[in-house]
Formats: structure tokens, sequence, C-alpha cells
């Protein structure tokens, strides 16, 4: 897609890897590598994991895990004009996230006919709902088998 007169390059193509399994062991290091093949410069990236990479069969040993800084984030405007930033909310762990996401009527995903359903009541939602996102959680290496 071509983004115009914003600061961003002209010509802006979401770039697709193929990491080996050593690379993708070492996940970190290989957005190092994305980020200096320019992948950054479009906002996002394809990866494509290896052939041999399972992803893995449980997630219930993650509850402990700290999001030092989940992200609200709001969007404000009219007219055709909008704003979007980004509030800090308190430290919560995945445990607590997960229960936000799933006990709390703002914060559940709504009923819905099939993914077109969902995205149309997200875009639909976004000026008077403000998601949370637990982004940027690092891990130390062997923490998470199977990522």
């Amino acid at each position: 897609y071509i983004v115009k007169n914003w600061g961003f390059p002209l010509n802006c193509t979401i770039m697709t890897f193929h990491p080996t399994m050593g690379e993708f062991s070492e996940f970190n290091n290989y957005i190092a590598y994305m980020e200096s093949q320019g992948a950054h410069r479009a906002g996002l990236a394809k990866v494509i994991p290896p052939k041999e990479w399972r992803a893995r069969q449980s997630y219930d040993d993650v509850s402990d895990i700290l999001i030092a800084t989940p992200l609200q984030q709001v969007v404000s405007g009219k007219a055709g004009m909008f704003t979007q930033y980004h509030k800090k909310k308190k430290a919560m762990t995945v445990g607590e996230y997960h229960l936000l996401a799933n006990n709390s009527e703002k914060y559940r995903t709504p009923l819905h006919l099939n993914f077109e359903d969902l995205e149309r009541k997200y875009w639909k939602s976004r000026l008077y709902d403000s998601p949370i996102y637990g982004a940027d959680i690092s891990g130390l290496p062997g923490q998470f088998p199977g990522l």
C-alpha cells in the first residue's frame, strides 16, 4: 500500500520472512535482523515459522507472567479527524489480564456470526471502547518452550 505525506516512505510493503528453527528460537535477534532489512518501515511484517516448529499445547503456565505496562488504546475525534494514543495502565499478571478479558462485559469478545461480523463490530466500537493490550512482554530464553 502507499502512504503519502505522513513522514513514511512513499512505498511501504509488508515483508515476509521464513526463519530457520535456529533463528526462530532466538526470536529477539531475528526481530533485529528483520528491522535491519527494513521490515519496521511498514509497521508490521509476516513471519512464517519453520515447518518443524510446533505451537505450545497449553498456556497453563503463563498466569504469573507480569505485564509491566498494559496499554489502553484511546481514540477520539470526529468528522474524519481522529487521534489515537496509548494510556499506560497499572501492571497486571497474564492471569489478571485473562480474567479482565473474559469476565468483563466491556472487554469480552462480542457475540458474532463470523470473522467479518466480529471485525465490523470491532471497528464500530473503536470510538467508545478502549481496548487494553498486554504488549511487549519479555521472557527469559527457555521460559516459553514452543514459542
